[in-house]
């Protein structure tokens, strides 16, 4: 059994059809998904879609390119969702975007961050071109306490090791899989099987040879394959690994 760390299936690609989505990934082995937040008008469809009884499990969090949006009353509201969930997230600092400004990223991953540690909740972390900030804040925040995902990881294997120091396990994606790829395979390969797990991203972030279409769970398996390889592992094996991490980082 595999468990999808990170696939958001109430995107309307997916919840409109999300009966066949979710036999689909059950077909590949992929039989956990864990659904995270990106705006607060998405919070009530991640509760409604987490009730279903299916194997979803919901986190709720600001997305950095939603960090206009972050005030105290929004935190409240989110403490409400939260503890409903089996994380924070995703939250974190994406300083390839445009139109939102670092200053705000930094006060709304600073704010949920001290949310999660005081819930005592893991923490998903999206993270593009700003990991020296988010590690200094992670440690000033006291993460390591709680722990969780670095969703999508983008780093180095250095920049890896060093999240993993602070108590977070290192997810691979599709990206793993381009044939241009040189970064996601070099991650793979330095990680240890103890830290690390596997997601979609679905809809994006879509695998060989699926490139093109909207991703999907079942697609998990075209990641898991490329990983294994890499790791010189079985399909097995890496699915007994990874999912044991994801319950101990997540419980589930």
């Amino acid at each position: 059994m595999f468990v999808d760390t990170h696939c958001h299936l109430d995107h309307p690609s997916l919840y409109s059809r999300l009966d066949d989505v979710l036999a689909s990934a059950r077909r590949a082995g992929v039989e956990k998904f864990v659904t995270p937040g990106v705006a607060p008008k998405g919070w009530e469809g991640i509760a409604r879609i987490s009730s279903l009884g299916a194997g979803i499990f919901p986190a709720f969090g600001v997305h950095p390119m939603m960090a206009g949006m972050y005030d105290d009353g929004l935190l409240d509201v989110l403490e409400r969702f939260a503890r409903r969930g089996v994380a924070i997230g995703e939250v974190g600092l994406d300083y390839a975007l445009t139109g939102v400004s670092r200053e705000k990223q930094v006060a709304a991953f600073r704010g949920q961050a001290r949310l999660a540690v005081r819930l005592g909740l893991p923490v998903l972390i999206h993270c593009r071109r700003a990991f020296r900030d988010l590690l200094q804040i992670m440690k000033e925040e006291g993460l390591r306490e709680v722990g969780g995902i670095m969703h999508a990881f983008s780093g180095s294997p250095e920049t890896a090791r060093e999240c993993i120091r602070q108590g977070f396990m290192i997810s691979i994606c599709g990206t793993v899989t381009y044939r241009n790829a040189v970064r996601s395979p070099e991650v793979a390969a330095a990680v240890p099987l103890e830290s690390l797990v596997l997601e979609t991203d679905a809809p994006d972030l879509t695998p060989e040879p699926w490139r093109g279409r909207e991703n999907e769970p079942a697609f998990l398996l075209e990641t898991a394959g490329k990983v294994a390889g890499i790791k010189g592992l079985s399909l097995e094996e890496l699915a007994e690994a990874t999912t044991a991490n994801v319950a101990g980082i997540l419980g589930i």
